[in-house]
């Protein structure tokens, strides 16, 4: 088994925490919110005993990496320049881009847009939906008109942050362990009042999934206790941001070999169509649906999502 080992590199400005397991061929994980290196734990090594340099950063905001406070520093033109320097600052020319939550879209704005760097994509949870016709608050406050939803509730500067801050051990075990929040297909969600919280109405399980160990459980709460929840939270804040500087993205198709992985009871796929992708990504080889799983799809169900992306790499033009 290989090890995970770690260093900083500086990127784009910045320096940025990765975790890396292997040689040959790169493969760049990228994760979402709120996890860290930390949530492609069994991939790495998977990877790694595969034939793979697995390289797995904490994105800016999170863990060792570095935090601007500044909203506009987490929009996603920005987030995407992180990865061509941290791709150079690997001697790298291309790689194989994966993403997860928010790590998806970044993966996949990176194929698009850095196609010469680029060899293949994998998206997990949140599917390639190109650019919507509108800013997408606006789709959000239509779509969902008078009921809560989280991604609006994120857009005010320090509300948020200061809920999940009170108590971040409750804050990390409630999301990671039901995420009912990020649903608004549930009663929880559904019965908010405007004023209401993120975590109000949702239970705190006392007992944790099989694919969750009070120590993964801890290692994330010690993330956020030192890092704060505010560089995560600046992604929400920028989406409107992105739909302006990206006007690219309406008309951009994803030409590499794409795979996509998300769990048949990942909320996401209530707001999140993906039947658009079969046009705007024409060399999707598999949409995989896990059954049972959730959205932390690649910590849930790691050898699903292992066997699936190890042969997704195999078939690869070399």
């Amino acid at each position: 088994m290989s090890d995970i080992t770690h260093r900083t590199l500086k990127t784009n400005g910045i320096h940025l925490h990765i975790a890396e397991a292997g040689k040959g061929p790169l493969v760049l994980l990228l994760h979402g919110f709120p996890e860290s290196w930390y949530s492609w734990r069994h991939q790495l090594q998977a990877l790694a005993d595969a034939g793979y340099h697995a390289v797995a950063p904490d994105v800016r905001g999170y863990g060792r990496s570095d935090k601007p406070q500044a909203i506009e520093a987490y929009s996603m033109k920005t987030l995407l320049a992180d990865y061509i320097g941290l791709l150079d600052a690997l001697g790298e020319e291309t790689a194989v881009v994966v993403g997860h939550d928010w790590g998806a879209p970044m993966a996949w704005n990176s194929a698009a847009l850095y196609p010469e760097r680029y060899r293949a994509v994998v998206g997990m949870s949140v599917p390639y939906l190109g650019r919507s016709p509108m800013p997408p608050t606006q789709v959000f406050k239509s779509t969902f008109g008078e009921t809560w939803f989280y991604v609006l509730y994120f857009q005010e500067p320090g509300v948020a942050e200061a809920e999940f801050e009170a108590d971040i051990p409750r804050t990390m075990r409630t999301m990671l362990t039901g995420i009912p929040g990020f649903d608004p297909t549930t009663n929880a969600v559904q019965t908010k009042k405007k004023g209401d919280k993120f975590l109000t109405g949702l239970d705190t399980p006392s007992t944790l999934p099989a694919w969750l160990s009070e120590d993964d459980l801890a290692y994330f709460v010690k993330e956020f206790e030192s890092s704060g929840f505010r560089g995560g939270l600046n992604r929400y804040r920028n989406m409107d941001r992105d739909w302006k500087e990206l006007p690219e993205l309406a008309t951009v198709k994803i030409e590499q070999p794409a795979l996509f992985i998300t769990g048949e009871k990942d909320p996401v796929r209530g707001f999140g169509p993906t039947d658009a992708m079969k046009a705007l990504v024409p060399n999707l080889k598999d949409m995989l649906v896990i059954p049972d799983a959730g959205h932390w799809i690649q910590q849930e169900r790691p050898a699903e999502v292992n066997a699936a992306l190890l042969a997704f790499l195999k078939e690869l033009p070399a």
